[in-house]
């Protein structure tokens, strides 16, 4: 179970029910790891196996219902949660169908309205067959999208959920501060890539879910790809973009070096993206919105040409590396206290290569504050 006082869950449980009270549902069925831990702290690595289905159902009153493989069960009887239904799973004929029919059938009357988590970065986690199967035997009652509830209620964390994703960014923060300690010139970059994660486990990472990066001549062309052998050499500039996890929560920020003397254009690139990160910070405000931080940081950018390929400059972050919202020209969610944001502005240098740089920050009643420590003002050098 992940750190938090009961009052935490029961709290969020309580904002979910008013929430659901106002759009007319009955219950929320859930069925992915954020949305089950979210409301009872269940946390584990066991989700890596797709094999079994897990549900959790939020009735408008009252506590929320597990039902589970009894596989899971002794960890979640550590939850605050007292009505755990559990089936040996994984079974080919019924693998939890008819426990999670059961339980809907005894919170929801006829008539009544379950909501779905059904917007963006949201999915349905078991087989079709089974989710036709559950929808056919609730008789009467109506599955129907969450309105967002779940959604609204993530993307503002509580001061609680806050503090865990600060202490997750300084571990980052630790880590990054000892790269010159494994990379330099010669340094194979999966070598690099593979020390880095030991950097984060020594300073205290429960694990490193998430590392990306690239190097080349002046900047790099690919994020995402996997390390390859390649050596570092004079000139590239190394970039490490990484999610620890510290009691469930993630950071993600990156950091950039260059490996010897950068060239002069190189220098004045990523002074640019500090300035369109600094421009954003500044502006990190409530009441503005996901689009007007685009527009800040793309006019230091393009001039306001619309953006790169990359499709964005930051998102929201918490118990997920990515979480809504998206720094996009059309997202016109409005930023409150307690979100927690990356700014991630990316340039492009020519040659098929560009930059990236990454920080991590809440958003408070006053403006904005750093959860990652900033980084250096030029590009630090290897």
């Amino acid at each position: 179970m992940s750190g938090f006082d009961v009052s935490e869950y029961q709290a969020r449980t309580r904002r979910a029910q008013a929430l659901m009270g106002k759009a007319d549902l009955d219950a929320l069925l859930l069925t992915t790891e954020a949305e089950l831990r979210y409301f009872t702290g269940y946390l584990t690595r066991f989700w890596e196996s797709p094999t079994r289905p897990w549900f959790l159902i939020v009735p408008a009153n009252g506590d929320p219902i597990a039902v589970i493989p009894s596989i899971g069960a002794p960890l979640m009887q550590e939850t605050w949660l007292s009505d755990i239904r559990t089936w040996r799973s994984p079974d080919c004929a019924d693998d939890g169908v008819s426990l999670v029919i059961e339980a809907l059938r005894g919170c929801v009357a006829l008539g009544g309205r379950i909501g779905v988590p059904s917007g963006r970065e949201t999915h349905i986690r078991l087989p079709r067959d089974s989710w036709t199967a559950i929808v056919a035997g609730l008789e009467g009652r109506h599955v129907t999208s969450d309105a967002l509830i779940i959604q609204q209620l993530r993307m503002v964390k509580s001061g609680a959920e806050v503090a865990k994703i600060r202490a997750s960014c300084a571990i980052a923060d630790r880590a990054f501060a000892r790269v010159p300690e494994i990379a330099g010139v010669g340094a194979p970059l999966d070598q690099v890539f593979r020390r880095f994660q030991m950097l984060c486990l020594e300073e205290g990472a429960d694990w490193v879910s998430y590392l990306a990066g690239g190097a080349g001549p002046g900047g790099y062309g690919d994020i995402i790809a996997p390390a390859t052998a390649q050596a570092l050499m004079p000139g590239d500039v190394l970039m490490l973009d990484t999610g620890v996890v510290h009691d469930g929560y993630f950071c993600d920020f990156d950091r950039n070096w260059t490996v010897g003397t950068a060239e002069p254009k190189t220098r004045d690139a990523y002074a640019r993206l500090i300035e369109a990160s600094d421009a954003a910070f500044e502006a990190a405000k409530p009441g503005i919105t996901a689009a007007d931080l685009f527009h800040v940081m793309d006019r230091v950018l393009t001039g306001g040409a619309g953006g790169s390929d990359a499709g964005r400059y930051g998102h929201g972050l918490g118990m997920q590396l990515t979480e809504w919202p998206s720094l996009i020209p059309d997202d016109d969610t409005v930023l409150a206290p307690g979100m927690v944001l990356t700014l991630e502005p990316s340039i492009d240098v020519g040659e098929g290569r560009g930059l990236v740089h990454e920080e991590n920050i809440v958003v408070t009643e006053t403006g904005a504050e750093y959860l990652s420590t900033p980084a250096p003002r030029s590009l630090p050098v290897i």
